[in-house]
């Protein structure tokens, strides 16, 4: 069985809904990183020195590679990366080998089994 590593930068007040809707598309799990900062294109308003900018949450969700296009998707569309500018970012990355997922592996073979 083959994985993607999924990585998405979000606002944290848009994680759980991240969390859920890449459950509803298939992921079994995921890591959260609270409290990441991040800085695009402009730069975040300060006042008197103090940053306005909301704190920022790193998802990451190990995926088995027929379903991370899906999910993927899935986050894009709750986060409203496409739509809105500094909402977040996801990406997939391949993953080479893991170790720790053959209980994921056995649960996600039939799922697989049934998307192609």
């Amino acid at each position: 069985m083959e994985f993607k590593l999924l990585i998405v930068f979000v606002e944290d007040s848009k994680t759980e809904a991240i969390i859920e809707a890449s459950r509803d598309a298939g992921a079994t799990g995921c890591t959260v990183i609270n409290h990441a900062r991040g800085e695009g294109y402009q730069a975040h308003k300060s006042f008197f020195g103090l940053s306005l900018t909301s704190q920022t949450d790193v998802v990451m969700l190990l995926v088995e590679r027929h379903m991370s296009r899906d999910i993927l998707e899935k986050i894009g569309s709750v986060g409203e990366f496409d739509a809105k500018p500094g909402t977040g970012l996801a990406l997939q990355l391949n993953v080479e080998d893991a170790l720790g997922v053959m209980h994921q592996a056995e649960e996600l073979a039939e799922k697989v089994e049934e998307q192609l």
